[in-house]
């Protein structure tokens, strides 16, 4: 089976830019083993359990809460049994029905 989890973890109060409080998010995403994909708006992580996926969460939100008084979390979930890698494989599909390759944002460092 498989989770895909989109969310978004943003304190609200801390100014405009929270990228610092982001940042300790993702850290415990990336640290978790998970498979995910950080875009601008928030990550989607897969993973082949709730438990699995809510715990990385859970921790990210811990670790906000220790100096954020109010956050804002945003979720989606998709899940899909005996499915897995689907980070890749969703976009795969759309691009063979489509016959072609599709411009897939990457990160490119402004000049």
């Amino acid at each position: 089976m498989s989770f895909l989890v989109f969310v978004s973890m943003t304190p609200l109060g801390k100014g405009e830019s929270v990228s610092k409080y982001v940042a300790r998010v993702v850290d415990i995403v990336d640290k978790s083993g998970l498979p995910y994909v950080l875009t601008p708006m928030g990550t989607i992580i897969e993973g082949e359990d709730w438990d699995e996926v809510m715990n990385v969460l859970k921790k990210g939100f811990e670790a906000l809460k220790e100096d954020c008084d109010r956050i804002s979390i945003t979720m989606k979930i998709d899940y899909r049994k005996g499915k897995k890698g689907r980070l890749v494989q969703k976009v795969k599909s759309v691009q063979e029905k489509l016959g072609r390759d599709i411009n897939i944002a990457t990160i490119q460092e402004e000049k």
